[in-house]
Formats: structure tokens, C-alpha cells, sequence
């Protein structure tokens, strides 16, 4: 928590933490500034892998099977702006692992960028960070690197806390 609340200190946008878990993207963690743009996200809550940065992350690391499940199975109704079909989608996840890091937009329900990036555990992705913050095109380009840092500096410390006080499991069977 303490490396998601400097990140929110730095970009004073929303802050989440997400893990996969029975083909969604569960999200575990959330920080928001009260004056941030609204958002449809809640602790607890199950978005569709595809349709958010978090999400984008989590199935472009996700085995293959996961992928073209979702793949097979995507609507465009509430995802990214440039993801309408499942060809866009394949290519976004292909870009996605290729950069390590997602950036989105959506026009709908709320006009919201995100920038996400994976959360490793000895190199496994576990989890995806992202921030999120008002407006139709690119997010704020300091956003990628720190979002980046800040996912870099949490796997580290998965790693070297080796599990003892920190832990994060992807409950789909995979770890």
C-alpha cells in the first residue's frame, strides 16, 4: 500500500490495484482523490479483462487459453476507444507485452485515460497498477513512468518479502 499511496500523492488520480481471477479482472485496491473524475470501479468489483488498462495487463500476461477465450468472446461495448474488434484486441495485448505497460481511453460512461502496468512475483505477472484520470486522449505522459517504477518497486518487493507480509494470488488457478 505504501508505494500506491506515493503514486497517488504524484498524480493525485485514481490508483488501482487489480488481480485475474475467474476470467475478470477483480479489483483489489483503490485510491482516489475526492475530486477525481467519476469512475465505475469499487473494491470488490469484476470488470471484463479487455475493457480497462488494468484488465489489458492482466490478459495480455495471462495464459493462452485465458486469451483467446477472451478474445473469442470480446464486445466492444464498454472497452477502449481503439479496441473494436477481437483482431484489435489480440493486437492491443501483442503491444501490451511488447511494452510492458497498457494506455487507454474510453468515452464511455466517463471520458477517462489509464495508463496499467504488471505487478511480477519472481516474474509471474499477479497483478496490474494503473492510473486513471480524466480526459479523451493520452494520459498525462509522466503517468507511464511512474505507474512503471511503481509496479517495478512492488514486484521487488514481492520478491524479497518472499511471501511473508505480503502476498498476492490470482484465484483462477493459476498463480
Amino acid at each position: 500500500m505504501p508505494f500506491m499511496e506515493d503514486l497517488f500523492h504524484v498524480t493525485r488520480q485514481h490508483v488501482l490495484l487489480a488481480v485475474r481471477d475467474q476470467g475478470e479482472a477483480l479489483l483489489v485496491e483503490r485510491l482516489s482523490a475526492r475530486d477525481a473524475s467519476p469512475v465505475r470501479y469499487r473494491v470488490g468489483g469484476r470488470l471484463p479483462l479487455a475493457s480497462t488498462g488494468v484488465g489489458l495487463v492482466l490478459l495480455a500476461f495471462a495464459p493462452p487459453a485465458v486469451q483467446e477465450q477472451a478474445i473469442a468472446t470480446y464486445a466492444p461495448e464498454h472497452g477502449d476507444d481503439d479496441i473494436r474488434t477481437p483482431a484489435d484486441l489480440r493486437r492491443v495485448l501483442a503491444e501490451v507485452r511488447r511494452g510492458d505497460h497498457a494506455v487507454g481511453h474510453q468515452n464511455r460512461p466517463w471520458q477517462v485515460s489509464t495508463v496499467a502496468a504488471p505487478v511480477r512475483d519472481g516474474g509471474e505477472v499477479v497483478a496490474a497498477l494503473s492510473v486513471v484520470a480524466p480526459g479523451t486522449g493520452s494520459p498525462n505522459p509522466e503517468y507511464g513512468p511512474a505507474v512503471r517504477a511503481t509496479a517495478r518497486a512492488i514486484s521487488r518487493r514481492l520478491v524479497e518479502d518472499g511471501g511473508r507480509t505480503m502476498r498476492i494470488e490470482v484465484a483462477d488457478g493459476h498463480r
